[in-house]
């Protein structure tokens, strides 16, 4: 770990390919004027519905846990709560020896990497990401002195990556694959025959599949399947599938910074051991808040059929349009232009709509951004402003 931290330190180099930061890019493109009187923000997936009512009155009752170190790898009513959901979800008996309760699963996502990526394999380790991808795969891979390699999610390949395409030299090079399902930004779900034939993939080549997991409990009709629980299924090595989940996207908490992590014991235990020295826990009172969010389903479902009545909303609005795609799950229309930095700016001006290019999600490789001819647009405000939003959004953009 020590060696890591010093290449870091020596090499800043090693970064200097990444993209830059979506955020300062995006206000830097668009910092100037706009004509409208009222202004509409769908860049961020910030959820704006209500959290569930208990929240305060769990928070009050358990103030008197501010006054003490928390439990640094989560409460046992925590770990309980979130074996239980990973139950009903899922059908999994997962112990509490293979959750970690996380500050968020950015954390998560970054530390695993610092904790299970090896030192070398077959050469310097590989670590695939999904093109469109969310920052902190990538920023991962360069920590670890890894060599992310970007995988198309493009229309072609149903806007989820085809690691079946990539060489046989770079998967015996790669030791993580990251993927995320329900795809941020495009909304594709893995079907379970996706699941097996990558965990399948992973099996054969020795890698470890990171499930980023924190849009599964928004959906149309059917739940998507867990990559956990399709590589129990398969008799699937036990450390082969490490899964992440939030309760950001579920219960409507991003300021909660309550995640978890879950798979095979010796990941877990790895991570505990990585996050006793650089991890942060989640104070108890938030804990206590956490645990009574994953213990009840009532608030979910309300909230599922918040969005799908965005969903058809935004099917009613947009479905015209050459090449859009109602997602099949999560908050985010990924909507095709002709490029996405100039229909960001112009919607901006135009109309008081921010929205964010695609290309700020996506990297170039092999000469082409998958990103580029997108924008990504949250469907997270309340229904009537989204509305509004899409409204402007398609008299301004597709006339």
């Amino acid at each position: 770990m020590i060696r890591r931290i010093e290449a870091v330190m020596v090499f800043p180099e090693r970064f200097s390919d990444l993209p830059a930061a979506t955020w300062p890019r995006l206000r830097a493109l668009l910092d100037v004027p706009t004509q409208a009187s009222e202004t509409i923000n769908m860049t961020i997936g910030e959820p704006r519905h209500a959290f569930p009512a208990f929240v305060g009155d769990i928070l009050a009752d358990n103030l008197a846990g501010f006054a003490k170190y928390p439990e640094n790898y989560g409460t046992s009513d925590l770990l309980d709560a979130i074996s239980g959901f990973l139950k009903r979800r899922y059908g999994l008996d997962v112990p509490q020896t293979q959750i970690l309760a996380l500050n968020g699963t950015r954390e998560g996502l970054y530390n695993a990497a610092m904790a299970l990526c090896r030192e070398e394999k077959n050469g310097q380790p590989v670590i695939l990401t999904p093109n469109p991808f969310y920052q902190v795969y990538a920023v991962a891979a360069r920590s670890v002195g890894a060599e992310p390699i970007y995988v198309p999610a493009t229309i072609e390949s149903g806007h989820l990556p085809d690691f079946h395409a990539l060489p046989a030299d770079v998967l015996e090079r790669t030791a993580i694959a990251y993927i995320c399902s329900p795809a941020n930004p495009q909304g594709a779900v893995a079907d379970a025959e996706y699941w097996r034939k990558l965990i399948a993939l992973a099996e054969k080549h020795d890698f470890i599949i990171f499930a980023d997991e924190c849009y599964s409990e928004i959906y149309r009709q059917v739940p998507p399947p867990g990559a956990l629980q399709i590589a129990k299924d398969m008799g699937a090595h036990p450390e082969r599938v490490l899964i992440f989940h939030s309760l950001s996207k579920r219960s409507n908490l991003p300021g909660l910074r309550s995640g978890f992590c879950a798979g095979g014991p010796e990941s877990i235990a790895r991570l505990r051991s990585l996050r006793a020295f650089a991890g942060a826990p989640l104070p108890e009172p938030l804990q206590a808040v956490a645990a009574a969010a994953w213990n009840d389903e009532a608030h979910v479902v309300e909230n599922r059929a918040l969005y799908h009545r965005k969903y058809e909303i935004a099917d009613s609005i947009l479905g015209h349009i050459d090449g859009y795609q109602s997602p099949q799950a999560g908050f985010f229309l990924w909507l095709p232009v002709d490029d996405g930095e100039t229909a960001a700016v112009k919607l901006w001006q135009d109309a008081g709509v921010r929205v964010l290019p695609g290309a700020y999600l996506s990297q170039e490789a092999n000469g082409e951004n998958p990103g580029k001819k997108y924008i990504r647009v949250a469907m997270v405000a309340p229904t009537q402003e989204m509305q509004r939003g899409l409204t402007l959004i398609r008299d301004c953009l597709y006339g």
